[in-house]
């Protein structure tokens, strides 16, 4: 502060024939003593500018503070003169809560704050990927503020906080013994530190007596760029510890004029005795405090080969930050008094004026550097990144190895550079600290019971839903026509399910439909063959054709259900089962009536066989397969099958059906062919009996119970069976009933024919039995 008001005041162009005045206070950084010097400057007791020409005559108020360093001084200073609107510029106070105009209306900074800090410190852990942190914060504004700012930031991210714990340097031992185990027993592995350089060294000291090593830092700017706890971290406690830093800056003259002993000497004698005792370990002969066993003072020491935080300029950017407030304030009279070659000396000066006049200053430092305030008083926040790497000369060194700025895009403020980068225990892997391992994908996150967001169990994904991304806290439904794959993280195509011809089970019906077609030729070639004997005589021929005829279309009429279905084959495969079964069982039932007819007809004084004669036979053949036929235009004309693809009845496979459409007409031509079949069946049970060498009602009697009985079993098997199968149980159902009607009805006349052909004569035919 010295150094950049004798420059000023030495300067023609800034505040030419203005000195400035200063009077040095020191709070030791307490509240009440930082109230007290607040009240003290409101009195207005100090000279802060006279001209040069004119001594000072009379008490002037003062202008401006340079200070605090801390936070709560800060806050109390603030509060105590914000009233009288006297600037109060901070170089290192970075409590948030200074930002809040309406309570602090005068206090500006030139340092970031705390609000930015606690962002950026947020993020640096995001990118990490630590979710699972600890987080030790100093008993005061600055640590409070900050760390809940951290702490609500990280929520947003998805970090959770293990623990956190207040600590200041007087605190009682039980206090940092708890403070202690709860570090001990975490597990976590990074611990967030928004700690003074005081706190951070006492508390240093106490983690080293339990030699609580290998644990990631993450640190404020108050202490991660601090050379002296870096000197006092004996145990290598904070080894590879990685914070904010204040970036680095430079002042041309500072660092002479710091170490320029006469320099020192004139600020102040208490001052300098007090500075030079400490920095050497000495004392002077006159000093009150001098010890017996300590060496004296010669105040001729040589500061240039000393190692000390003072020496070595690492607080340079703290230096740098009092030097730019310095000059806003000169810069801020230099305006009001209207400066040129000579400033305005009879101007009024008002602190509400220069406060004003301090805010909208935009100017740049001889180094280029640029000094301005945002509306809340606060400066551009920009921040290096920097890591602790411990040299084999045992001294850790501070290394930039990344940039964080706030005035940037959101993914563009964080900059780093890896491979720079030394962790905890002098590591070079990256730490891991999080509650539970990533859910990779094919996984969801379930929240463990009463425990952060950050503790969770991984859940697989159930069957057809899928997660693609790593941690995924829920699981994506498949579309209709895909499906989950074994590791649940992507969707494939559903296996399409039809009965082929190409499966086993296709194939087989396929055989069976062809091998009954090619019986009922071959039966059909023998009874041609033998059409003028009499068994194939006995029982009009003509219906025993057309009935080998309908049997070739049920054997053939079970082809189309085999297949993927198409919209022709979904209409055909149903009409043409119902109407060739019905031309099938009108046959039998014409052949049932026949026998009945013919029986009657040999009663004497019958002419039955006069009503149902070939003519009716044919016709009543007709009429029957008509109304199927009604049935079926019927049906396909008000609600046709259709093809359907069916995704709930097997949930991996699609199946490929034919719909119904119309329910009703299914049911309707299957109620009709049962009607035919039942009313069949009783005639033929009726004629059972009938006293014929020959009685053929006994075949088709046997014939209608095999074709009921199947079709019975058929409705519930049809109903339960699932996809595929339930076209299997229908197209065997086609097949087991004509088969029982071709082998119950033909194949003992076959036999006859062909391997007893002589009992095929009339007069066995018309015998009677004993």
């Amino acid at each position: 502060m010295i150094f950049a008001t004798e420059e000023i005041n030495n300067s023609t162009d800034l505040l030419p024939g203005i000195s400035l005045g200063y009077k040095m206070y020191d709070t030791c950084s307490s509240i009440a003593k930082s109230v007290m010097v607040g009240l003290a400057l409101a009195n207005g007791n100090e000279v802060v500018s006279v001209p040069l020409e004119a001594p000072c005559t009379r008490p002037a108020q003062v202008q401006a503070i340079i200070g605090e360093t801390s936070s709560s001084p800060s806050l109390a200073i603030a509060t105590v003169i914000g009233p009288f609107y006297i600037p109060m510029i901070s170089p290192f106070a970075t409590c948030a809560c200074l930002s809040d105009k309406t309570k602090y209306p005068s206090f500006l900074r030139t340092i970031p704050s705390d609000y930015y800090q606690s962002r950026a410190l947020a993020l640096l852990v995001k990118h990490f990927g630590w979710t699972w942190v600890g987080a030790i914060r100093s008993n005061n504004d600055y640590g409070n503020n900050g760390i809940a700012i951290f702490t609500e930031t990280a929520q947003q991210l998805g970090i959770c906080l293990e623990y956190s714990v207040s600590f200041f340097r007087t605190d009682l031992p039980n206090k940092i013994e708890k403070i202690i185990k709860t570090i001990k027993y975490s597990t976590s592995k990074v611990i967030v530190a928004f700690l003074s350089s005081l706190d951070m060294e006492v508390l240093v000291y106490k983690l080293s007596e339990h030699n609580l090593t290998g644990y990631q830092w993450v640190g404020s700017e108050a202490w991660v760029f601090d050379s002296q706890t870096a000197e006092r971290d004996q145990h290598h406690i904070l080894d590879g510890a990685i914070g904010l830093a204040i970036p680095k800056a430079h002042v041309s003259g500072m660092k002479e004029f710091i170490i320029d002993v006469k320099s020192l000497n004139s600020w102040d004698n208490k001052l300098f005795t007090e500075f030079w005792e400490t920095l050497f370990s000495c004392k002077f002969s006159q000093s009150k405090s001098s010890a017996e066993n300590q060496r004296e003072c010669t105040g001729h020491e040589d500061l240039s080969g000393l190692q000390h935080s003072f020496t070595d300029m690492s607080l340079m950017p703290i230096l740098n930050n009092v030097y730019k407030g310095v000059y806003a304030v000169a810069h801020a009279l230099h305006n009001i008094l209207g400066c040129n070659k000579t400033c305005k000396y009879k101007v009024k000066l008002d602190p509400f004026m220069i406060l004003q006049s301090i805010r909208k200053i935009h100017i740049k430092t001889k180094e280029g550097d640029e000094v301005y305030f945002n509306e809340n008083g606060d400066p551009p926040a920009t921040y290096e990144i920097i890591n602790w790497q411990l040299r084999d000369n045992g001294i850790t060194d501070f290394v930039v190895v990344g940039l964080y700025d706030a005035s940037l895009p959101a993914d563009k403020q964080l900059s780093l550079q890896y491979k720079s980068l030394i962790w905890a225990q002098n590591s070079k892997q990256v730490p891991v600290s999080v509650c539970s391992e990533k859910c990779p994908p094919g996984t969801r996150k379930v929240l463990q019971k009463g425990k952060p967001v950050c503790c969770y169990d991984c859940i697989r994904c159930a069957e057809g839903e899928i997660s693609t991304i790593t941690d995924s806290i829920t699981c994506m439904k498949c579309p209709p026509e895909f499906w989950s794959n074994e590791r649940r993280d992507a969707c494939v195509k559903k296996e399409a399910e039809f009965l082929s011809y190409e499966e086993m089970m296709g194939a087989l019906l396929t055989a069976a439909s062809l091998f009954g077609t090619c019986m009922t030729a071959v039966v059909a070639f023998i009874f041609f063959r033998y059409r003028k004997t009499p068994i194939v005589r006995a029982n009009n021929s003509e219906l025993s054709f057309l009935l080998l005829f309908s049997l070739t279309l049920c054997f053939l009429c079970s082809l189309t259900f085999i297949g993927r279905p198409s919209e022709w084959s979904c209409m055909l495969r149903h009409t043409a089962f119902g109407i060739t079964f019905v031309l099938c069982i009108s046959c039998v039932l014409g052949k049932t009536m026949v026998v009945l007819m013919a029986f009657r007809a040999s009663l004497p004084g019958s002419n039955v066989m006069k009503w149902f004669g070939p003519t009716q036979q044919r016709l009543s053949v007709l009429v029957f397969t008509l109304i199927q036929v009604i049935i079926c235009i019927l049906w396909l004309t008000i609600s046709p099958p259709f093809p359907f693809k069916n995704f709930k009845v097997i949930k991996d496979k699609i199946i490929f059906e034919c719909a119904l459409g119309s329910t009703l007409g299914f049911w309707a031509v299957l109620g009709y062919i049962g009607v035919l079949a039942t009313f069949c069946f009783i005639l033929a049970f009726l004629a059972r009996k009938l006293p014929d060498n020959f009685n053929e009602a006994k075949f088709i009697t046997f014939s209608m119970l095999i074709f009921c009985a199947v079709w019975i079993t058929f409705i519930p098997a049809y109903v339960s069976s699932p996809g595929k199968f339930s076209v299997a149980v229908e197209i065997f159902a086609i097949l087991a009933s004509s088969f029982g009607l071709l082998v119950c009805i033909f194949i003992p006349k076959c036999y006859i024919i062909v391997l007893r052909p002589e009992e095929n004569t009339k007069k066995n035919m018309m015998g009677k039995v004993n």
